[in-house]
């Protein structure tokens, strides 16, 4: 990927939308910035499992469902991992989309609104592509746990993990530690869920970094979940970043 002249994204001089909704979520988690071979990227933790992910041009919101984005740039590029509510929503999609390209699932495609159909790529388990310049490789998301499997079965969902220059990103969608996670390798950034029913417990998730060995991990999608727990289990396996992903949550 070519160098390009990087936008400064620092919380000072990111384009802000003055607005009562943006007020709102001056609370939400602090971005963080990752040095890449094609510049900065900025990761915006933002609610429950949404996120957004900036790169110079490249503005990429991951899973916005209706969580508060106001106060960041609009999208080049929104990815859904499923269908599920805290997830993807039809009306808030709409609202936000504009021109911006849009990775979905199978199942997330047939519930899109009729007018932004054109604008999708569908994505399966194991596919690799390019969306907004980004390559983009779609990770299987699912449950491995007998109790748990009628939640995420088994080729439905995406992970996906994300190329920005040298660095690649994970954001694992709802899963448990599955084969095709622990297997990943030359992940800088993921994102794990945790929570039950729906994910995996703190000690699954923990062991699964022990076994792909991420760079950083932010614990997200967790919910009721002891995450300082997780952050101790990891020990020196990866740098658990711990934010508060619900103080603007809507999910």
């Amino acid at each position: 990927m070519q160098n390009r002249r990087t936008i400064l994204l620092g919380l000072a001089s990111m384009p802000i939308i003055l607005s009562a909704a943006g007020a709102a979520r001056a609370a939400a988690p602090a971005p963080a910035t990752l040095t890449t071979s094609a510049g900065d990227l900025v990761i915006h933790p933002v609610a429950h499992a949404s996120l957004a992910l900036i790169s110079g041009a490249h503005v990429l919101y991951l899973d916005p469902a209706k969580e508060d984005f106001s106060g960041l740039p609009a999208p080049t590029a929104i990815l859904f991992t499923h269908a599920h509510g805290d997830h993807f929503d039809a009306d808030a999609l709409g609202k936000m989309a504009g021109s911006a390209k849009i990775v979905v699932t199978e199942e997330v495609f047939g519930k899109l609104p009729e007018a932004l159909k054109a604008q999708a790529i569908v994505m399966k388990n194991g596919d690799k592509g390019d969306v907004d310049g980004i390559p983009v490789t779609a990770v299987p998301a699912y449950n491995t746990t007998a109790d748990r499997l009628k939640y995420h079965p088994k080729g439905v969902g995406n992970g996906y993990v994300l190329s920005f220059g040298d660095k690649q990103v994970y954001v694992a969608g709802d899963t448990e530690d599955t084969p095709e996670m622990r297997a990943l390798t030359g992940i800088d950034v993921a994102f794990l869920p945790m929570n039950l029913p729906y994910t995996m417990t703190v000690e699954q998730a923990a062991d699964a970094v022990k076994s792909f060995r991420p760079g950083i991990v932010y614990p997200y999608h967790s919910r009721g979940s002891d995450t300082q727990t997780f952050k101790d289990l990891v020990g020196d396996a990866a740098e658990v970043r711990l934010v508060d992903w619900y103080a603007n949550a809507a999910a």
